[in-house]
């Protein structure tokens, strides 16, 4: 814990030093925040593995802590420092075109919390990953002071109507906010973070094939794609074709098209099971493990090894079809067994069973000879097979009956492992399309 609180301590000195430039901007709005933004920068360095922040990266992006609709360019561990990006237009120009894979973190929207997690994501695919900061406002202090906070997969939608509040006082026009100002669209349901999430998926020129979120980032992805679901019906349908989304403490709702989501929530993850839809099964259930994804806890949610293990096709989600199979070869070895034994009941049945082992060993009765001397050749080839002599109509019957069998076992073989997730672009895994 001593590395998590060093980058909570870092990143609040350096907020401390810019903390007067922005009073002179906005002084109400920027007094009244501070003090909950900081609250949240330290609810997110527990609930976000920050020690994976370098920290010339957490000095970096304190001045924009809380900025809602902020794009960050984060490249995996040692492959160089994050980028910060305003608007759609700079991360095109800053090397957004290469990025394949988008994050968005949830409980206080810290831009570290956002920055930790995309972090995580990139690890795993090695490849640098797109973040979108949530932010607060003076809209969340409402949202929060009513539940919709706490109950985010059922109250979301407050939050997005109560964006008004931040654009009346004004706030910094980052992300998709240039976009938003020239929609003449009076009935918006979403906010400025997802508007972001949208623009970013909308545009042809990018393309993502990963979309992970945690929490109530969730929630602004589901915005999103019902966003774009609207706006553009096409978009939606290729993202579907290309893109696979990995939730993280929380089942929420996304467009019928998506069929590859995945929901990761721990076995302990109370709060994650109250914000998910109860009609949405879990993919995987983390044993033992609760809503944080700081490893420094040990309940935590270990989101880089559980997304290498989805893309690879390791996660725990394939044991269902694996004891399908150990049980479709058992309903074919069974069949096989009762063939087999059948003969043999149906020998000893005619003959006296106690007699037979005492027959086989004292050789010498005459009652056997008599009855064998009409025949003298034929019961020489066979001396071992005189029980089975004994019916003549059952040999065809046994001796058929394995060769059909056997002629049937590698087929049940060859259908046992089936993997259900497989690497991009698409698995075999589908989400039930359950209703709202």
């Amino acid at each position: 814990m001593f590395e998590t609180a060093f980058a909570l301590g870092l990143t609040q000195f350096a907020r401390s030093l810019s903390f007067p430039e922005r009073l002179s901007q906005r002084p109400v709005r920027n007094a009244a925040l501070e003090p909950w933004r900081l609250r949240n920068t330290g609810m997110d360095a527990l609930y976000y593995d920050v020690k994976a922040l370098t920290a010339d990266e957490t000095f970096y992006i304190s001045d924009s802590l809380a900025s809602e609709g902020l794009i960050m360019i984060v490249p995996p561990t040692g492959a160089g420092m994050l980028t910060l990006c305003d608007s759609v237009e700079e991360f095109r120009l800053r090397g957004g075109r290469e990025v394949r894979a988008m994050a968005v973190a949830g409980i206080g929207g810290s831009a570290i919390g956002a920055a930790a997690f995309a972090r995580n994501v990139a690890d795993a695919i090695d490849a640098p990953v797109a973040a979108v900061v949530s932010g607060y406002g003076l809209g969340d202090i409402v949202n929060e002071a009513i539940g919709g906070a706490f109950l985010f997969g059922w109250l979301g939608h407050i939050r997005s109507n109560l964006e008004v509040i931040d654009d009346v006082v004004g706030r910094p026009k980052l992300g998709a906010y240039g976009k938003r100002s020239e929609d003449t669209d009076t009935s918006r349901r979403t906010g400025l973070d997802a508007d972001t999430v949208s623009t970013l998926l909308a545009d042809p020129t990018l393309s993502f094939t990963l979309i992970a979120g945690h929490s109530r980032g969730n929630r602004v992805i589901a915005d999103a794609l019902y966003a774009l679901k609207t706006s553009d019906p096409g978009r939606i349908e290729t993202l579907a074709n290309t893109a696979r989304i990995v939730t993280f403490g929380g089942r929420i709702k996304m467009p019928e098209a998506f069929t590859e989501v995945i929901d990761v929530v721990g076995e302990l993850d109370w709060f994650g099971e109250l914000n998910s839809r109860p009609k949405i099964a879990t993919d995987i259930r983390v044993p033992f493990c609760g809503h944080s994804t700081n490893t420094d806890v040990p309940t935590a949610l270990k989101v880089t090894k559980i997304i290498s293990d989805i893309l690879r096709g390791e996660a725990p989600a394939p044991e269902a079809p694996a004891e399908a199979s150990i049980a479709a070869t058992e309903t074919v070895a069974a069949p096989v067994e009762d063939t087999v034994a059948q003969p043999v009941t149906v020998e000893t049945e005619p003959v006296e069973p106690e007699a037979l082992p005492v027959l086989a060993v004292e050789a010498p009765l005459p009652a056997v000879i008599d009855v064998e001397t009409p025949e003298p050749d034929e019961p020489l080839p066979e001396p071992s097979a005189s029980p089975e002599a004994a019916d003549p109509t059952v040999e065809p019957v046994a001796t058929a009956a394995p060769p059909e069998k056997d002629t049937d076992l590698p087929k049940k073989a060859g259908k046992a492992a089936t993997p259900i997730m497989v690497p991009l672009p698409r698995g075999k895994a589908k989400r039930p399309r359950a209703k709202r």
